[in-house]
């Protein structure tokens, strides 16, 4: 397989380093390379980095400038700029590098993190973290830094919300003990007598297990301060995953239990939530990490109701809408909601509610019924986008 891999690459540079029959110049050629390696190799920006670019000096070198997260993809480059005797000077800064040196790894240190999509407080809101979870470290710029969740999505978080380590201290954090919070939203607690906190938390942020009580749990943050949670608003992390049992009924509690959250971009915690951050926390609460975006969920699952009739639909099924692809245009996906029978679906739009297909329900939605685009099913499927708590993982390095 691996001499396969190889020799697929050898004949992709060879197609990309044969010279066009019109003459052009290095930089023209550049971004002609640069687009068709990042499409074969970083489609999508939100999960894997490939912006380069080249300046041309006086003695005809061409410099290349920018970033990248793909080794693969840089060598492809280079060795396509090779191919066609183009003299370079490479620059490219392959991520993490010196910019953040050993501490390449974070962990989440307040109850929400809101992750950017620049390194500035007034940039959009890509999508947000949670207390305790890893994050890799790829970039700095001024006081942001660029992270990559779990779920692969690369965006910036103030230096405030997290604490960065190192390999060794993220992997002996990675292996103590935890404790998940459980409930919608609370506190945890300075004492075991409650009236002063520490700080909010939310459902699915995680602390170290320090020790134990009849009524509580004494945690500690990955900035080492202590702290108390209350032991009927939270549980032991491998007792929550030992215990995990997807089903109907699971799913159906998990959107109901999130019934009324407020609408917000980029939001993915119980604080506040868009339409593909209320599927992907549901899928959180039943133990799945499932793709950031509505338009990368719709990539993975098994398709159903292909026809478009809302057809053999089953309770956790995701339904998908946007606009419809015409000849001039391709599909385009804008929002997404979860199936939960007697033709209604929960969706985040305005906040956490219930729609309808059916003309005849008082909660019948015909904006999204005649957008909708079809839907996937996520629950028994063998799709590697569709991250399983249950089963061990490790953060890529």
């Amino acid at each position: 397989m691996q001499y396969f891999r190889f020799l697929s690459m050898g004949l992709f540079i060879l197609m990309l380093g044969c010279n066009p029959s019109n003459p052009t110049t290095d930089l023209d050629d550049l971004e002609h390379l640069v687009s068709r390696i990042k499409q074969r190799y970083a489609p999508d920006k939100r999960v894997k980095l490939f912006a380069i670019e080249g300046v041309q000096n006086p003695d005809k070198t061409l410099v290349l400038q920018g970033k990248t997260t793909e080794k693969e993809a840089l060598s492809a480059l280079l060795d396509s700029l090779q191919a066609r005797d183009i003299l370079f000077d490479n620059q490219v800064r392959v991520l993490p590098d010196t910019a953040v040196g050993n501490l390449q790894y974070a962990v989440g240190r307040n109850s929400v993190l809101n992750i950017r999509s620049k390194p500035k407080h007034s940039a959009e809101l890509g999508t947000q973290g949670l207390l305790g979870m890893p994050l890799r470290v790829l970039d700095k710029q001024g006081d942001f830094y660029q992270v990559q969740t779990p779920d692969q999505y690369i965006s910036w978080v103030d230096k405030g919300g997290i604490t960065r380590m190192d390999e060794a201290s993220f992997n002996q954090w990675e292996k103590q003990t935890k404790v998940l919070f459980t409930q919608i939203t609370g506190w945890v607690y300075e004492s075991t007598a409650p009236k002063q906190a520490v700080s909010d938390i939310v459902f699915g942020g995680k602390l170290v297990y320090l020790d134990e009580n009849e009524d509580f749990f004494k945690v500690k943050y990955p900035d080492n301060r202590i702290g108390y949670l209350k032991k009927s608003e939270s549980v032991l992390y491998a007792d929550w995953q030992a215990q995990l049992s997807v089903s109907p009924e699971n799913m159906l509690a998990a959107g109901n239990g999130l019934m009324g959250v407020p609408y917000l971009w980029g939001g993915t915690s119980t604080k506040g939530m868009d339409c593909s951050g209320f599927t992907k926390t549901v899928y959180l609460m039943n133990g799945f990490i499932i793709p950031r975006d509505a338009s990368q969920q719709v990539l993975v699952g098994d398709i159903i109701d292909e026809n478009l009739q809302f057809e053999g639909l089953e309770v956790g099924d995701l339904l998908f809408f946007g606009k419809k692809a015409t000849s001039d245009s391709k599909q385009k996906v804008t929002h997404v909601g979860m199936w939960i029978g007697d033709k209604r679906f929960i969706h985040a739009s305005g906040n956490v509610h219930i729609s309808s297909i059916d003309p005849n329900d008082t909660l019948y939605d015909e904006f999204n019924v005649n957008r909708y685009l079809g839907s996937k099913r996520y629950l028994n499927s063998n799709d590697p986008g569709i991250i399983d708590l249950k089963k061990p993982r490790k953060i890529k390095g």
